[in-house]
């Protein structure tokens, strides 16, 4: 999944790109109310975890901004204010959770699964495509019984497609969700990751999981076929 992460403090925001990265997930760094609404406007997002006050527009005004032209993207405001009032504010604006600086790295990751959790409502544990299995909380795969090792991105790139069983999926899907705003269009790193997934869940098997749909991007099958 791919997070806009929209904070000032460098250090605070580095600690947590690198957080959210070592948990798999891509994301985007803005420091100010420009860069951020310019990342939401060309991508696409599955949370926003968002400062109240970065340099104008602030994250509040963002925030409002974003919901009056229906933006449902979740928010996690984080804030150094701990007035009930301003919390109050920024939930009625919009947010969806609320987070008070200072704050625990803990706590910030089981607010962000949690409102993932509410974006996704089918999200289950264990995800299945034929004999391939992934446990997303135990951050393991297993093909016909066989546990199997992936890079953190091999792990992304195969859990979306597990939500997206037998649908087309695009380079541009792949880029926009498994990859961060650093990802260059021109590279081959999407096909060179694929390439790399691909021999380690269907090997020299005739029948595959993963296939090519010429022109168009990839699917992941249910179930094998050739």
């Amino acid at each position: 999944m791919r997070i806009l992460v929209v904070e000032d403090d460098r250090s605070l925001a580095s600690a947590l790109v690198e957080l959210l990265e070592d948990e798999f997930y891509a994301v985007d760094l803005a420091s100010d109310g420009d860069q951020a609404s310019e990342l939401m406007d060309i991508n696409t997002y599955d949370l926003v975890v968002l400062d109240w006050t970065i340099p104008p527009p602030t994250g509040i005004e963002l925030l409002r901004e974003w919901r009056d032209r229906g933006e449902q993207t979740p928010v996690l405001m984080l804030t150094g204010r701990t007035g009930l009032e301003d919390r109050v504010d920024g939930l009625d604006t919009g947010a969806d959770d609320y987070l008070t600086k200072p704050f625990s790295f803990e706590e910030f990751l089981a607010r962000v699964r949690s409102l993932l959790r509410r974006r996704e409502k089918t999200l289950r544990t264990t995800l299945e495509a034929g004999d391939l299995s992934m446990d997303r909380a135990a951050r393991t795969v297993r093909v016909a019984g066989e546990s199997i090792d992936l890079s953190p991105k091999e792990f992304a790139l195969l859990e979306y497609f597990l939500n997206r069983l037998d649908e087309v999926v695009t380079r541009t899907d792949l880029s926009e969700h498994v990859w961060d705003d650093s990802f260059d269009s021109l590279s081959n790193v999407i096909d060179v990751t694929i390439h790399r997934l691909r021999k380690k869940i269907d090997g020299d098997r005739d029948e595959k999981l993963l296939h090519t749909v010429k022109g168009v991007g990839y699917v992941l099958r249910s179930e094998r076929t050739s």
